[in-house]
């Protein structure tokens, strides 16, 4: 699918998406709203990736949603529109988070605001030292959107959350390290490592991959009882790739690498 304002790149089972507006540090205007939505599902339909790492052009990851475009769009005239009761912040929330496959952001620069509660989404994030971090909200009278209540505390915890919030300050990449915000801290530029990452998730069996994360996300809220029957139910997704389940076990028994298929 063409892009305005992203490239996509494969690169065997792992797809890598670039934000394509260096010039803005990357800041979501319209086009690039509507990219990354139409990316995201691209990429949930399309059983040949496996993985997807987001990455920003440039010097910045996502500095927000672009305010340079002077005034507001149009007032919503369909009727679905009109009933949407979470805009396009909700929605590149719950495509990225709600994705069945792993994403990683490559986050190379600053991530602000919904740019960083983009990078928030992803399942792991990897940083190089140009990596930096603010929630910005505030700072525009603006409480927090784009999933940013909902993922900043279950990262970082309430405390620490509350903090970024509500003085809105830097924080770079030591910091964020420290603190749970990167997973991975690298020396320059992090999309190679960011890929590397992705392969070694995209070797694995991807039916089990995927069924291991909506377990894993399910769970973290979940009482002891329903988080096992849970498991459960994932175990069973992932035993219906039975060539994988024999691959698996032929590699084990042949001390060779594995070749899984999804099937």
């Amino acid at each position: 699918m063409p892009y305005e304002s992203l490239s996509l790149e494969r690169r065997g089972f792992v797809a890598v998406a670039t934000l394509q507006r260096p010039d803005k540090l990357n800041a979501l205007n319209a086009s690039l709203r509507q990219d990354t939505l139409s990316l995201a599902a691209e990429v949930a339909a399309d059983d040949a990736i496996r993985v997807l790492v987001l990455t920003g052009a440039g010097k910045g990851f996502c500095s927000g949603a672009d305010l340079s475009g002077g005034s507001r769009p149009p007032a919503a005239s369909d009727q679905n529109a009109l009933l949407d009761d979470m805009g396009w912040v909700g929605r590149q929330a719950i495509a990225y988070y709600r994705m069945t496959k792993p994403v990683i952001a490559a986050v190379n620069g600053v991530a602000a605001g919904a740019g960083m509660s983009l990078a928030l989404a992803a399942d792991m994030r990897v940083g190089g030292p140009e990596a930096r971090f603010k929630t910005v909200f505030l700072e525009r009278n603006l409480s927090p959107d784009s999933g940013m209540s909902f993922f900043l505390p279950r990262i970082v915890g309430y405390s620490r959350a509350a903090d970024l919030i509500f003085t809105s300050r830097d924080v770079g990449a030591e910091e964020a390290y420290r603190i749970g915000l990167l997973d991975r801290l690298v020396d320059g530029h992090p999309l190679d490592a960011a890929v590397e990452l992705a392969e070694q998730m995209a070797a694995l069996p991807p039916l089990a991959l995927r069924s291991a994360k909506r377990v894993l996300q399910h769970n973290i809220e979940a009482e002891l009882e329903d988080a096992l029957r849970f498991e459960m139910a994932g175990l069973s997704y992932a035993r219906k790739a039975r060539n994988d389940m024999a691959e698996s076990m032929a590699s084990f028994r042949e001390k060779r690498p594995p070749r899984f298929t999804g099937s």
